[in-house]
């Protein structure tokens, strides 16, 4: 498999982090990491979108675009044996927008 670069809707709002460390418990590609007690988002191109972090923040501090991006362009081309797009108009499995 391969990430879409470029095209990632994550965001984090890093004043209403607490620190808490959920973020980094439910992300299955490793994009957050602590530091100075808060989460930082550390491999953004990582993300695949899924919201699990946003589901789990308590607090608001993150907010990601669910079913587009890398997770939506993946499953897509496995469904119908394409390349993976995420469908903005960029070049298949290369760099989205």
């Amino acid at each position: 498999m391969r990430y879409i670069t470029g095209g990632i809707t994550l965001k984090m709002l890093a004043g209403k982090c607490t620190g808490c460390g959920m973020c980094l418990e439910v992300c299955p590609h490793g994009v957050f990491r602590l530091e100075g007690g808060r989460a930082l988002i550390a491999a953004r191109d990582r993300c695949m979108e899924c919201g699990a972090c946003e589901k789990n923040c308590a607090f608001g501090a993150l907010s990601v675009s669910k079913g587009v991006g890398c997770a939506s362009a993946l499953i897509g081309s496995m469904i119908t044996g394409g390349e993976p797009t995420c469908g903005c108009g960029g070049n298949g499995g290369g760099n989205c927008c």
